[in-house]
């Protein structure tokens, strides 16, 4: 009949696999939640809070990282693609509030989709950003806004993106034709 011992083994890293699931799952939703606020503190050009939320984002990623490194299935949970996404996306915020170039982050390891899915998300952080600026008359800032974003939407559109982050891509369009709106609107 049956092979119990065999099944047992089976049902053990069935249930194993659940219990670490569970914890990426919860773990990836903090460090979503602590980049959300990174962002929202660096859009009210609150810096050390956002670097201190960013900061703790991170540490939380990395802990999943080490904890589960030999267990690469569960990387590929929703819920942890967007926890780094939205890290991802926090990030370039910062950099971009910092008046650095955008570029590589180190330190945790990124796939490339989930870094072009932030980076995607950045324009509409980009175009609130530009509200508040010219609602402060920062009419500089708002042109540094739109041009970081036309300059994200120039790369993106040679990657022929399909799926999940052609949707993003769109989205990020219609981002920068809100900030183009927002620019000649100060313009006047």
């Amino acid at each position: 009949m049956l092979n119990k011992k065999y099944l047992q083994t089976i049902r053990t890293q069935i249930l194993g696999y659940r219990t670490k699931r569970r914890e990426v799952i919860k773990t990836a939703g903090d460090a979503q939640h602590h980049a959300k606020k990174a962002i929202f503190a660096f859009q009210r050009d609150d810096k050390k809070v956002g670097e201190e939320c960013l900061a703790q984002s991170e540490k939380m990623l990395l802990a999943l990282q080490k904890q589960f490194k030999g267990d690469s299935a569960l990387f590929d949970e929703g819920a942890y693609l967007a926890g780094v996404e939205e890290f991802v996306e926090a990030y370039l915020f910062k950099q971009f509030c910092d008046g650095k170039e955008l570029g590589k982050i180190s330190g945790l390891p990124i796939e490339p989709d989930t870094y072009i899915g932030g980076l995607c998300d950045l324009p509409g952080e980009l175009y609130r950003y530009a509200i508040k600026s010219a609602t402060a008359k920062n009419f500089a800032m708002v042109k540094k806004c739109h041009a970081c974003a036309e300059e994200i939407i120039g790369e993106l559109v040679d990657m022929d993106l399909t799926g999940y982050n052609r949707n993003k891509f769109d989205q990020a369009k219609q981002a920068l034709h809100k900030l183009e709106q927002v620019v000649y609107e100060t313009s006047l």
